[in-house]
């Protein structure tokens, strides 16, 4: 028998680690833009994007953890007080579930069956899952998700990093610019091959919020007298 391939048990991490990628590219290259427009020499701007690469990655991490901490702590706090109401009101419960079932399409009789079976396999676990919308795979996981998020920045922050070591001070800026529309249009790729999505869509629209990010940059960049380009 073979398993069809699904993508739902990768939604956690993937979108911590496409989040965390996508943050460290634009935010690390957009400090070294506007270090780079006030600077003729490489070493303020490799040092600020390092700078901000570690502070991003740290920040990145602690706040996905506390983040989905407090998403964990609701789901548990909801386990526990359906498994106080399966202990002192199992009858309602059972009810409740069965009610559930037959919204969904079986007939009353059915309802009723599906329901007592499943509550004599796993009371907690059923309500959980047709009750609650809680199950194994959509748990959050909040170590799992700071440590996607956090690595994740660091990878997608030292791309614009390593640009910044190896391209030249004088058009910084406008190399910035383009590697990071660049690695935002492979992020999409990434994105879209991981979660088993089209292409075409992820990719449009990393690369349509990353251009208007780096062009506020931008924008203020002038307001403040300093060109872009």
């Amino acid at each position: 028998m073979n398993n069809e391939p699904h993508y739902g048990n990768r939604s956690n991490w993937l979108r911590a680690a496409v989040l965390g990628a996508n943050d460290g590219i634009l935010s690390t290259a957009s400090i070294i833009i506007g270090v780079a427009a006030a600077s003729t020499t490489k070493e303020p701007i490799i040092l600020s994007g390092l700078a901000g690469l570690v502070a991003g990655a740290l920040s990145m991490a602690a706040g996905e953890y506390v983040s989905v901490s407090s998403q964990s702590d609701l789901e548990t706090a909801d386990l526990k007080k359906e498994q106080i109401e399966l202990e002192e009101t199992p009858e309602a419960e059972l009810l409740e579930l069965a009610h559930i079932y037959e919204k969904r399409g079986l007939d009353k009789r059915l309802s009723l069956q599906v329901a007592q079976q499943l509550t004599a396999h796993d009371a907690l676990g059923a309500h959980a899952r047709d009750e609650l919308g809680i199950t194994l795979m959509t748990r959050a996981n909040p170590l799992q998700a700071a440590l996607s998020s956090g690595a994740s920045f660091l990878c997608g922050g030292s791309l614009p990093v390593l640009v910044a070591y190896l391209g030249p001070v004088e058009r910084m800026e406008v190399i910035q610019y383009l590697f990071a529309i660049f690695f935002l249009v492979l992020l999409g790729v990434f994105s879209a091959k991981a979660g088993g999505a089209r292409v075409l869509q992820p990719v449009l629209r990393i690369t349509f919020w990353g251009t208007i990010a780096m062009g506020i940059t931008a924008g203020i960049g002038y307001l403040f007298g300093v060109g872009f380009i």
